[in-house]
């Protein structure tokens, strides 16, 4: 069994920063890619950013591109999302999840933090 579990969430103001983690922990895991999504209040969830575990090539959503960074560190099976120039419409749980096979799917998801900034 796989778990992943999220942390760094919170409320700040328009133009500040937080980073999020997200540890997986389990018998055996071998991610293909580790990613970000969220899902505001009324919206349906949205791709944030994906990092490719083996090669640490990313991809971003046009909505946080030059504004967000993914990263991982491989030794503590964890993938940060450094979130910075944060807006209002950054608003959402973020969730993390990974996939074992292929970038476009995801077998295993965190249980979402909650990011608020306020205008």
């Amino acid at each position: 069994q796989v778990q992943l579990v999220g942390s760094g969430g919170g409320l700040v103001q328009a133009g500040d920063s937080l980073r999020l983690s997200c540890a997986a922990s389990g018998r055996t895991f071998s991610a293909y890619v580790m990613g970000w999504f969220r899902q505001a209040p009324g919206k349906e969830r949205e791709f944030v950013a994906h990092v490719i575990w083996s090669t640490g090539n990313t991809y971003y959503a046009n909505s946080v591109k030059g504004r967000f960074t993914i990263s991982r560190d491989n030794a503590k099976n964890t993938v940060y999302l450094q979130m910075n120039s944060l807006k209002p419409e950054d608003t959402a749980v973020y969730y993390c999840a990974a996939g074992t096979k292929s970038a476009s799917q995801y077998n295993y998801w965190g249980q979402g933090t909650q990011v608020t900034v306020s205008s």
